[in-house]
């Protein structure tokens, strides 16, 4: 039955990409088409890949994004969110934007170091200082200008970045306090060396996985426990199965919004001025949703049976030290990690 379920899953999911490849007319011309607009004058449908319910700060600051974009352009693009991995896990979806399937997607910040390794600087544990920290490095220009553009080449512009909030351990077994708690556990992260690395100085062992799968996977004993911030923590319903959320705020990492490169590039310059000036405006306004959302999540987490505990955070900051230092392979990655840390003082 398992088995099953899976193929019916896999068999719905290529029917949706299916229909996307035709609505795109099917050939190489679609992605400049997508740039350009439709010839009829309608508005050109961007969609976007969203791993994430709709009632997620980030589903709602592109919801506005979109509205604006249309409104702007006189109606030239309209924003079609898909949330909640329909189009597939965030590697998967990469992948679509890449080849022009899809016009965007939203996704985690470590996996773009699979890509170009320096985005590991601003994956590495304890690299910010706060949401304010973290957003006055990721949106200027003049420090990760050259780094949002260095993939376009392989098909994808990095057109902004979202925060995502502070990850955190949780599991299904106990409260953890120091390292040696995390001992034998085995622990869902994203797909990407620092995090494998990262984890595994933290006293327990990473385990990449989907972010669909972790439920399951927990529930079935396959894993312990995840590392993640308190709304996907909530939202998901973790709490029901791994009830003990432990503050090691180990990572602030930040989402992309990805966007196919031929077709950005084949925007007018005013369509990609207006374009940047209001993702900027819905990555403000997702910072002051972030906060508000937290503390709703927290109180639905306690009421699922949740129990919430700090620890020790230097100890987990001592204990990956090690993996900053070797993630610091290139004179960029040297370069960007000073100005992160200089942008905290």
């Amino acid at each position: 039955m398992k088995k099953s379920y899976k193929q019916l899953i896999f068999l719905g999911v290529m029917a949706l990409v299916l229909s996307i490849l035709a609505a795109c007319g099917g050939d190489e011309g679609a992605t400049t088409t997508e740039a350009e607009g439709t010839s009829n004058g309608e508005a050109q449908v961007l969609k976007v890949a969203f791993n994430q319910p709709e009632n997620h700060p980030q589903y709602k600051a592109m919801q506005e994004f979109g509205e604006k974009l249309k409104e702007r352009t006189n109606g030239a693009y309209e924003i079609e969110i898909f949330p909640n991995e329909l189009l597939g896990a965030q590697r998967e979806t990469i992948e679509l934007v890449q080849t022009g399937t899809i016009a965007m997607s939203i996704v985690a910040g470590s996996l773009l170091e699979n890509f170009n390794e320096d985005f590991a600087v601003f994956n590495l544990p304890y690299v910010f200082e706060s949401a304010e920290h973290q957003m006055s490095v990721l949106n200027n220009q003049e420090v990760v200008g050259d780094l949002y553009s260095s993939l376009k080449d392989q098909g994808i512009f990095v057109a902004g970045a979202f925060h995502s909030g502070v990850r955190n351990v949780y599991n299904s077994e106990k409260p953890i306090n120091t390292p040696e708690d995390l001992n034998g556990l085995k622990i869902r992260i994203i797909e990407s060396d620092t995090n494998i690395k990262m984890m595994e100085q933290m006293g327990g062992t990473g385990t990449p996985m989907g972010q669909g799968e972790v439920y399951t996977a927990i529930q079935s004993g396959v894993i312990d426990g995840g590392e993640n911030n308190e709304l996907i923590y909530a939202n998901l319903k973790h709490a029901e199965i791994a009830p003990y959320y432990s503050y090691t705020k180990h990572l602030m990492f930040p989402d992309y919004l990805l966007i196919n490169s031929q077709l950005f590039d084949g925007m007018s310059e005013e369509h990609q001025q207006i374009f940047k000036e209001e993702l900027l405006a819905a990555i403000d306004r997702e910072v002051e949703m972030w906060d508000e959302d937290v503390q709703k999540a927290i109180a639905d987490a306690e009421a699922a049976g949740a129990k919430f505990n700090e620890v020790d955070v230097e100890l987990f900051r001592k204990a990956t030290e090690s993996i900053v230092q070797e993630k610091l392979t290139t004179d960029n990655a040297k370069a960007l990690y000073e100005k992160v840390r200089e942008a905290a003082k």
